[in-house]
């Protein structure tokens, strides 16, 4: 007579889960902790193992939430037991929020969404190690038509090129521009190089009629306008 195989033992973590997804169902994200958000989204990353003492290990090297979601998958991957797969399903979550926020701006008009637009800007450029340079388009509405990054750089310096910008804007039938780039050095203000380059783009565009209505610094630590500063 064949014996009653013995039923598996369910893994401890388990009950967890369904806990945590139980809260998190109940009272939202503010009801929990950084890692514990950390943790749901590993859940489907890697099933089939604990991953409260991973989330807690990579809150650990980045700091916070923001700081494990917007490192590199290069530097995700020196957290032992963070595979690529892994890595990029917690960039994914990055990735999504930045095309949520852009679609929240796209064609709309820019200048009465201008909070949306620095978030947005700060969302996808504070955290990068090197310095790139973009540039918004804007029609005769001042509705967001195009954003595009123009340049890559260095760690300190993002080489612009005022007759490729005038180039683009004609071609996508722009009347008006943003400018915006990133500081990872942290500091928002503008260097005399940023100035003077601001004003390069300036004076290309004023035969063609292309107004540039600001140029936006951004950093870890904030965001500044030219504009606002008085620089254009």
């Amino acid at each position: 007579m064949a014996t009653a195989s013995k039923p598996t033992d369910t893994p401890h973590y388990h009950g967890h889960r369904d806990r945590l997804r139980h809260r998190f169902i109940e009272g939202g994200p503010e009801a929990m902790q950084d890692y514990e958000l950390l943790e749901i989204l590993l859940f489907s990353a890697i099933p089939r193992k604990d991953v409260k003492p991973l989330a807690k290990d990579l809150i650990a090297k980045f700091g916070n939430l923001a700081g494990v979601i917007n490192a590199s998958v290069t530097d995700l991957t020196t957290v032992k037991g963070i595979s690529d797969n892994t890595a990029i399903t917690i960039k994914l979550v990055q990735a999504s929020a930045h095309r949520l926020m852009k679609q929240e701006i796209m064609q709309r008009p820019i200048l009465n969404s201008w909070t949306r637009l620095l978030d947005y800007c700060s969302a996808t450029m504070a955290h990068e190690k090197n310095e790139s340079f973009r540039v918004l388009f804007l029609n005769k509405k001042n509705e967001l038509i195009a954003d595009e990054i123009q340049q890559k750089g260095t760690v300190d310096h993002t080489p612009a090129y005022p007759r490729e910008i005038m180039k683009r804007a004609l071609e996508l039938g722009s009347t008006a521009l943003i400018l915006c780039h990133n500081h990872p050095s942290g500091d928002p203000n503008p260097s005399q190089a940023d100035i003077d380059m601001t004003r390069q783009i300036k004076a290309a565009g004023s035969p063609f009629s292309i107004v540039i209505h600001d140029h936006i610094i951004v950093s870890r630590n904030g965001t500044s306008s030219m504009k606002s500063l008085g620089l254009i």
